[in-house]
């Protein structure tokens, strides 16, 4: 009997259910031939008498034969290893399947599960929106998995949008659809869920709030109670955890050693902008200061040789939460400082194992560090008044005048750029904001749109950053009447150019409720007044506390509606701005704000504060810091 013959025969068994008998008359086939269709439907054969391993092993040999169903085959097999748990064998054959996982969620599934399982997550970039898109909870739940941290990720909004779409119920996925509509200003898609997001916070669901990003929340959520209740699915420290840590065993020296915690210890970074100064103007005969260091390496470049003088360096970044802290009790110190809180690629956790008898958070994060256990919060009276305290995790340290400092020495004071090198109209009143695309809110330009109405020769200058943000806020000004040839976006340049341009407007509009933080005080570094409204949490107070450093706390208004009336009137009277960037200029090099010495010497006295409460075993409580004497010469030429 030929093979033909053995084959069709087989196959017929196969198609009446006579699957012994088909096997038999396949195995007789395979002396005469091992070709691709006897292998495939030996396969077939051995799932029917639940072989799947078997069954696995004869679609790979289907697939190694070639021919046109070759991948097909291949497929097949890596599915089945897979549901047998065959990992290794499933993995080996789903590499040359890359290409059509990328339009087969099950594959994708499979491939996208096995290089999780091998901490090879940067390979599954192009199977996560095929996983969103389909029908199946498992594929769903995996796609979510895959985000990035990245919330400026094209490709990240795709996906959480098609599990949205499917699942628009789901008030986690609506927490994080809004978090990407609101990064590239889609108020519309906003607006269409606006009356489901007031339901959430009226009823204060712990499921959407939990599922919130701390970061995000404070971006539009300005509710301290409410701030304080997100938490990114991260589950509360034990309650006792504290009192453990400030009981372990601590040998206390004659300096204070402060450790600070940061991915940001590289030159170019907003935060150093603000500390290098701070960290040079430590008093080393009373302080010892330590970097525990987890900036990526292709940062440390850019870092330039002055960073090894902001302290001893310890690197963490490739230890684990409790290896890090391990390294920290190691060197002994007294007080940690995080300086990231819940900002991107924070590592704020690694103060739950127990770092230091004083734990702190300072600078990086406007707002209570949720689910951590800290000690302290370093503010300021303006950003932490007292009634915001029952909405902290942390006791409260206040600095006398900001709780921000400054570099003057490290940044430059560039020439002024004049209008037509900046792109602007030589003869219209400019007013500027340069924050951050996610801080314009549907409130912000609807305020901003009522400015520009009511002041017929004025323009408003915005940071480029993502064109299709430039299209939903041109689109909104629209909806109110604005020609947008009115609104002129600028293209992000390199750092000095950036400041030599900012004078060049006349008048700084703030976001919120989420103000500037770097930006306002680069702009007020350089002679641009700004208005800010006055704000109800810690990210909607910061330029108030940084105008009032300065001495301009006149710039505060009462509310939108009052900074709405403000900003129009200083429009009216150009002589009152050129007053204030006069006294901008006067206050530059005598006020506290750009006073890192000054401001050094502050935060010292908050660091003697909390550890002569911590080596007399007292737990933490307010700590107000006196302010030094106001300086009677400029502290600086």
């Amino acid at each position: 009997m030929n093979a033909h013959t053995i084959f069709s025969s087989a196959s017929r068994q196969y198609q009446k259910g006579q699957y012994t008998e088909a096997l038999t008359s396949l195995n007789q086939l395979l002396d005469l031939t091992r070709d691709a269709k006897t292998y495939a439907l030996l396969a077939k054969v051995l799932l029917k008498l639940g072989f799947r391993s078997d069954a696995a092993q004869a679609y790979q040999l289907a697939g190694e034969a070639g021919g046109l169903r070759s991948e097909h085959f291949l497929a097949e097999a890596m599915k089945l290893h897979f549901a047998c748990g065959n990992d290794d064998e499933a993995l080996s054959l789903g590499r040359p399947l890359l290409e059509q996982a990328k339009t087969d969620a099950e594959l994708a599934y499979i491939i996208a599960t096995l290089f999780l399982k091998r901490n090879q997550s940067q390979l599954l970039g192009p199977f996560k929106t095929t996983l969103s898109m389909s029908a199946q909870h498992e594929h769903q739940v995996l796609a979510a998995k895959l985000l990035t941290a990245d919330i400026g990720n094209s490709e990240d909004r795709e996906i959480v949008t098609n599990l949205f779409r499917r699942s628009p119920s789901n008030l986690v996925l609506l927490s994080a659809y809004l978090v990407f509509m609101q990064e590239v200003n889609n108020f519309g898609e906003i607006d269409n869920y606006a009356q489901a997001l007031e339901r959430v916070v009226q009823s204060v669901n712990p499921k959407f709030f939990r599922a919130e990003t701390p970061f995000y929340n404070m971006h539009w959520c300005r509710d301290e109670a409410l701030n304080r209740v997100a938490g990114a699915l991260d589950k509360p420290f034990d309650p006792g955890l504290p009192a453990e840590r400030r009981a372990m065993p601590h040998s206390w020296g004659k300096k204070i050693r402060i450790g600070y915690l940061s991915n940001d210890f590289w030159a170019p970074h907003a935060t150093m902008k603000l500390l290098k100064a701070v960290l040079t103007a430590h008093d080393r005969e009373k302080f010892d200061v330590t970097l525990f260091c987890y900036t990526p390496e292709k940062y440390l470049p850019l870092a330039g040789e002055e960073r090894q003088t902001w302290g001893k360096i310890v690197r963490v970044e490739n230890l684990s939460d409790e290896q890090a802290a391990q390294a920290i009790r190691d060197e002994q110190i007294d007080i940690l400082v995080d300086l990231k809180g819940h900002t991107m690629h924070s590592r704020v956790a690694i103060l739950n194992h127990k770092t230091a008898p004083v734990q702190v958070a300072w600078l990086g994060f406007p707002g209570t560090t949720v689910n951590v256990d800290i000690d302290y919060i370093i503010g300021d009276r303006y950003v932490l008044p007292d009634a915001s305290a029952p909405h902290y995790y942390e006791q409260f340290c206040r600095l006398p005048e900001t709780y921000q400092p400054n570099d003057p020495a490290g940044r430059p004071r560039p020439a002024v750029m004049s209008r037509t090198e900046a792109g602007l109209p030589e003869d219209a009143f400019v007013y500027a904001s340069f924050n951050a695309n996610r801080k314009i809110i549907g409130e912000t330009v609807k305020a901003w749109a009522e400015i520009l109405r009511r002041t017929p020769d004025s323009v408003l200058w915005l940071m480029r950053l993502k064109p299709e943000a430039e299209a939903h806020i041109l689109r909104r000004f629209q909806s109110y009447g604005i020609a947008t040839k009115r609104i002129i976006f600028s293209e992000k340049i390199e750092y000095e150019k950036h400041l030599a341009r900012i004078p060049a407007a006349d008048l700084g509009l703030d976001t919120f409720p989420c103000n500037g933080h770097t930006t306002t005080s680069e702009q007020l570094w350089m002679g641009l007044p700004v208005l800010t409204p006055k704000g109800t949490h810690f990210a909607s107070r910061v330029s108030e506390s940084l105008l009032n450093a300065i001495g301009l706390p006149e710039l505060v208004a009462a509310d939108v509606d009052d900074y709405i009336e403000q900003a129009v009137a200083l429009y009216n009277d150009r002589d009152r701005v050129a007053g204030y960037k006069r006294t901008l200029e006067d206050n530059r090099l005598r006020t506290p704000l750009f006073d890192s010495e000054r401001f050094c010497r502050h935060l010292e006295q908050a660091y003697e504060a909390m550890a002569e409460r911590a080596r007399d075993g007292l737990e933490p409580t307010l700590i107000d810091v006196p302010a030094l004497p106001a300086r009677t010469a400029p502290f600086a030429q």
